[in-house]
């Protein structure tokens, strides 16, 4: 038939090539360059949200052995990691998004614009992007969400190593300045020590207002948030609607 004719052939995924898998279906069927995006620090109450796209060479499978989503990596492996793709990726683009902006503008918001800046600053414009978790509209590419790409696509894995390893630097010098919340151990994420902090000390312009147990600890101590915040207070970032200015779920306002 006429339609069957026209319908183009499928992509074959070649499950031996493991995370390389859909990024390599993509590139032979003429659709490459595949950037990859992913962020670190979303959940975290302190620090920057670190976004990174990564545009990874097709065969470099053998060069980046062992490339899997940064959080399961140790951090020696993290960093051998991040040498490695700085040293053999076709191109990346890392932003940095402060805690005022989150802020200011919700973190589920501030992620999405991440997300399309660092597809924007990558010198080779790619022919698609894959997007670790939930569609990103505004790219300047084709692109589709990968659940748990970090894990099973390889330029989404690398994007997430440059965002994890750049994120946990800077939060690692913030404790030469602010030794007493051990920023340098828990990297600005709601453990039991760092809560243990906040309660005592208050919260600092490094952390995030829009989040309820640093909007709590401001309270606690009578302290107004330094910046501007969205109306409504983040559970943690768990919701990606929550902290949006007009969103009506998962929030809590700040009194």
């Amino acid at each position: 038939m006429a339609g069957e004719e026209l319908r183009p052939q499928r992509a074959v995924i070649r499950s031996s090539t493991g995370n390389w898998a859909l990024q390599s279906a993509l590139d032979r069927r003429g659709l490459g360059p595949v950037a990859g995006v992913d962020e670190a620090g979303r959940g975290a109450c302190a620090g920057p949200l670190v976004v990174a796209s990564c545009v990874l060479r097709p065969g470099d499978a053998r060069k980046l052995e062992g490339l899997t989503d940064s959080k399961l990596l140790t951090e020696a492996a993290r960093e051998r990691m991040y040498d490695l793709v700085l040293a053999r990726a076709l191109d990346f683009a890392v932003v940095v998004i402060p805690p005022a902006e989150v802020d200011r503008i919700g973190v589920h918001v501030a992620n999405i614009e991440g997300m399309r800046r660092a597809v924007a600053q990558l010198t080779t414009h790619p022919g698609y992007v894959l997007v670790d978790g939930f569609k990103v509209p505004g790219l300047t590419a084709p692109s589709t969400a990968v659940i748990k790409g970090d894990q099973v696509v390889a330029c989404v894995a690398a994007a997430s190593v440059l965002a994890k390893v750049t994120r946990d630097r800077i939060m690692t010098e913030l404790h030469g300045d602010l030794p007493c919340y051990g920023f340098d151990v828990h990297k600005g994420y709601c453990t039991a020590d760092h809560t243990a902090a906040l309660n005592e000390h208050g919260p600092t312009a490094q952390h995030r207002w829009s989040y309820v147990n640093v909007a709590a600890a401001g309270r606690l101590h009578n302290m107004c948030p330094p910046h501007e915040v969205a109306r409504r207070v983040v559970q943690n970032g768990a919701s990606p609607e929550v902290g949006v200015p007009g969103s009506r779920r998962g929030g809590t306002r700040v009194r």
